[in-house]
């Protein structure tokens, strides 16, 4: 993930974010950014709880197979 994160920093330059965030601004307003944000990062936490939920189902398997 963080290789990933590494290689699009040095693809966009300081520029792009900029024109990014301000069409970002611009089609979904001020008001509705911390929204969209707040939705965003509810989504990433479930999906975390999500996967490490599915690690620790697959430990408890493991650990009565080998019983």
């Amino acid at each position: 993930m963080n290789t990933f994160l590494f290689i699009i920093a040095g693809m966009i330059g300081t520029t792009e974010i900029i024109i990014i965030l301000a069409v970002v601004l611009i089609l979904f307003g001020g008001r509705k950014i911390p929204e969209l944000m707040k939705g965003i990062g509810k989504g990433v936490k479930d999906y975390k709880d999500a996967v490490k939920g599915k690690e620790e189902e697959e430990k408890k398997d493991s650990t009565k197979k080998e019983e």
